[in-house]
């Protein structure tokens, strides 16, 4: 099985002939993806390496039963794009885009949730299942498949505990990057609950970091509602207070979202945290091994 993406998704890129979404769109498709369409206001009735361009993702959802929107598009039209692939009936989004402002974030998150459309993101690096399709930036050859579920709120992170677990011999199920801004589409709770009732995840690695209290409210799901083991990383234990650290949301405001606090309520519920990459890589496989 996995989660959000597999052999099922058939990918409308929004943003398809820009630069970017060229270059993501075609590595996503030569990776296995069934990228069908691409969306350029303007640009319908044009293709970029055989993949048809639309005007709007309402037809390209008509003409290719496309479900599954991948958003790489400017920050000033990103919110303006996520709301024309709900209402085009488009189930999962990834919004790559970063800069997409908080208050947008806010509306659009609200007008998700009430129309049972996941998203992730803005500011991630998509959602990839190895050897089923990846959606996003993800360098997906330093994955295998198999039964690990990574959940992260730090793309590099996210590529670097991959690829300790692959130099394991460990492989995933699915790698989800749920973006650092401070207001996502989804949350550490809501992906995790989908691990939970995804056949093929059998173990969980949630990678934190400082800001905010996601990794709090995780826990608590976890310990209350989760029957696979969770190991955990929180980045940032050396962050100065008040300091913004590479995400708009890992700020840490007076004694709330530090590293150390995270960690604590992760392991007052019996979540074992590792201190670097490599060790977490290394619980979890005393997790499969034991």
């Amino acid at each position: 099985m996995a989660i959000l993406v597999d052999t099922e998704t058939r990918l409308v890129v929004q943003g398809l002939t820009g630069s970017e979404g060229r270059f993501h769109g075609l590595r996503n498709r030569a990776y296995g993806t069934h990228v069908v369409a691409g969306v350029t206001p303007g640009k319908g009735g044009q293709d970029v390496d055989g993949i048809p361009v639309f005007d709007t993702v309402d037809s390209a959802v008509s003409s290719t039963g496309a479900n599954t929107s991948m958003i790489v598009v400017p920050a000033a039209f990103a919110a303006d794009a996520i709301y024309e692939a709900v209402d085009a009936g488009v189930d999962t989004i990834v919004c790559i885009t970063e800069g997409v402002p908080a208050h947008d974030m806010l509306r659009i998150h609200a007008y998700l949730h009430a129309r049972g459309v996941i998203m992730v993101g803005p500011n991630c690096p998509g959602a990839l299942s190895p050897g089923k399709a990846n959606v996003g930036i993800i360098p997906a050859e330093i994955f295998r498949e198999g039964s690990v579920g990574l959940v992260s709120r730090s793309g590099t992170l996210t590529y670097q505990i991959g690829h300790e677990l692959t130099q394991l011999g460990l492989g995933s199920s699915t790698i989800v990057g749920i973006g650092g801004d401070p207001v996502v589409g989804s949350s550490f709770v809501e992906v995790l609950a989908l691990f939970e009732g995804d056949t093929q995840t059998e173990q969980v690695v949630m990678v934190g970091e400082i800001g905010g209290d996601e990794e709090e409210k995780a826990a608590a799901f976890i310990e209350g509602e989760m029957s696979k083991p969770v190991v955990a990383y929180i980045a940032g234990f050396t962050a100065p207070p008040g300091k913004t650290m590479g995400h708009a949301g890992a700020i840490i405001s007076g004694s709330a979202g530090t590293a150390q606090a995270k960690k604590d309520a992760l392991e007052a519920r019996g979540i074992r945290v590792g201190v670097t990459p490599t060790e977490t890589a290394h619980l979890v496989a005393e997790l499969i091994r034991a």
